[in-house]
């Protein structure tokens, strides 16, 4: 039996389900909009927003777990559990929730190499 969710590329959505947002903006929209590459498409977020918020308002995860392939979507939103772990497209790893965006960032959640790509 094959797992769609992992055998699914990155940058798409996994299930229908993935292309909601998890997060949704409800102030603060009058910051200076900044653009940013996820998975090799361009998304826009705003100055001051974490690259965790910019992932999650625009799809449902963050990243697939190394281990079971399942999805994550950072859990502590804070630092501490090293669960929001991305990769730069020039190798870099960063947690998601503490590195705030910056124009023309390039990241990878689900990088070259990783399970199911």
């Amino acid at each position: 039996m094959t797992n769609n969710r992992i055998a699914a590329s990155a940058g798409k959505p996994h299930t229908a389900a993935d292309a909601t947002p998890q997060f949704v903006r409800l102030a603060e929209a009058h910051r200076k909009q900044v653009t940013l590459t996820l998975d090799g498409v361009a998304i826009t977020a705003m100055t001051g927003d974490t690259v965790l918020s910019a992932i999650l308002l625009h799809t449902r995860r963050v990243r697939d777990s190394e281990f079971s392939g399942e999805p994550r979507a950072g859990f502590c939103l804070m630092g501490a559990c090293q669960d929001c772990w991305v990769q730069l497209e020039e190798g870099t790893r960063i947690r998601a929730c503490s590195t705030f965006v910056t124009e023309g960032l390039r990241v990878l959640t689900k990088p070259a190499g990783a399970a199911g790509t």
